[in-house]
């Protein structure tokens, strides 16, 4: 065993070599090597201290005689030396130390107690993150239920912010330039469109926003312009096309109000579910390589509380709803939102990035609210088209 077992430093705590030698040992044997040395591997009859432990019963060796271990022991107190004790053969398994250090150690000497296992941390700040989704339900809420035309703007602007999020992420980390004004003015123009005039305004306002993007592009540099253009038909497609389906929904004449409100509840109950279930009984990684965060126990969490919730808002909420087709939709938006969220932290990892802004605090940025909202809003309109009609 050499010094740093037993949590020393060497030369630490010990005197020099004694003016005797060990005992004489039989032929062919080799001579025990006194107490508090070891011999060492190289040359012969080469010893090295080892770091002194006070006695706690004297010597530990029982093959030497009694007469020798007391000879020893007096001539060692007439010194007024410090009583040695240790092993005496290097395959000897030593005196456990101390944990306490003794008076003049730099520090413990034994094995410390074991760490205390840390607390699990919610990951994320958590006071902030309630304060921020309480403020946007509130004004969500106001706006929606007040007049419509204001929850409108509410969509055009997240739309806007978000856009502005991803080319800008883009452009840092991949170098991709996403012309950002046409995406912005189309992708208005597409919310706008889907709330007058259904969902075929909406498809024609993004072919206009991805001519425009063509077109804008045109004005730079021909190098990777298929590699830009391409990006921006993307973003037109995932940020401001997705988002027409909250207008949709919030043009039906009977409830609209009431299925935004749904989708929104669901959207958030399953996220809640999910991130509740995994950080308390989440064991099982759902996808490590996209989200190492997502656990099967939280998607079973996100479904179980959107079925729930789902049932309720059918059944109270949406005009000729019912609570079975309410479990249906929290099922279908526990798996969008699921799959929503992964599919953002698979371009988040291809970026390098955490988050695409930091402009909620607790939360990250407007596209990551929106990563699971998106692709859920075309998924809860088909539904709410099939269950009850469009409205």
């Amino acid at each position: 065993m050499n010094e740093s077992s037993w949590g020393a430093p060497p030369g630490a705590g010990h005197w020099g070599p004694p003016d005797h030698g060990p005992a004489a040992a039989p032929s062919g044997v080799a001579p025990p090597a006194v107490a508090g040395y070891a011999r060492d591997g190289g040359a012969a009859g080469q010893t090295r201290p080892l770091p002194v432990v006070p006695d706690a019963g004297g010597y530990q060796d029982d093959s030497r005689d009694h007469r020798d271990i007391r000879d020893d022991r007096n001539h060692r107190d007439d010194r007024g030396a410090t009583r040695l004790s240790g092993p005496l053969f290097r395959d000897e398994k030593p005196q456990e130390p101390m944990a306490t250090p003794f008076p003049g150690s730099p520090g413990p000497t034994g094995p410390q107690d074991p760490e205390k296992p840390k607390k699990k941390s919610a990951g994320r700040n958590l006071p902030a993150a309630i304060g921020v989704g309480v403020g946007l339900g509130v004004v969500i809420l106001a706006s929606l239920f007040f007049y419509k035309p204001v929850f409108l703007g509410v969509i055009a602007v997240a739309v806007v912010v978000g856009l502005w999020e991803l080319t800008s992420r883009l452009a840092e980390r991949k170098d991709i330039r996403v012309p950002l004004v046409p995406l912005a003015v189309g992708g208005t123009a597409m919310v706008i469109a889907g709330y007058l005039r259904g969902a075929e305004g909406s498809w024609a306002a993004m072919a206009l926003t991805t001519l425009a993007v063509l077109v804008w592009r045109m004005t730079g540099k021909p190098e990777n312009y298929l590699r830009d253009v391409t990006a921006g038909v993307f973003a037109a497609f995932y940020v401001p096309f997705l988002a027409t389906f909250v207008a949709l929904m919030l043009a039906a004449d009977a409830d609209g109000p009431q299925r935004v409100l749904t989708f929104l509840l669901l959207t958030v109950v399953s996220d809640t579910g999910a991130y509740a279930v995994g950080w308390r009984f989440g064991k099982h990684k759902l996808a490590p390589r996209i989200s190492p965060g997502k656990t099967r126990e939280g998607l079973v969490g996100a479904v179980l509380f959107a079925m729930v919730a789902g049932a309720l808002c059918m059944e109270f909420l949406i005009t000729d709803g019912s609570w079975w087709q309410g479990l249906l939709l929290g099922l279908a938006v526990a798996a969008s939102a699921t799959l929503g969220d992964l599919g953002e932290s698979m371009i988040k990892r291809d970026l390098g990035i955490k988050d695409m802004g930091t402009l909620l605090p607790g939360h990250g940025g407007i596209m990551d609210r929106l990563d699971s909202l998106l692709p859920t809003a075309p998924v809860v309109w088909l539904l709410f088209v099939i269950f009850v009609g469009s409205g």
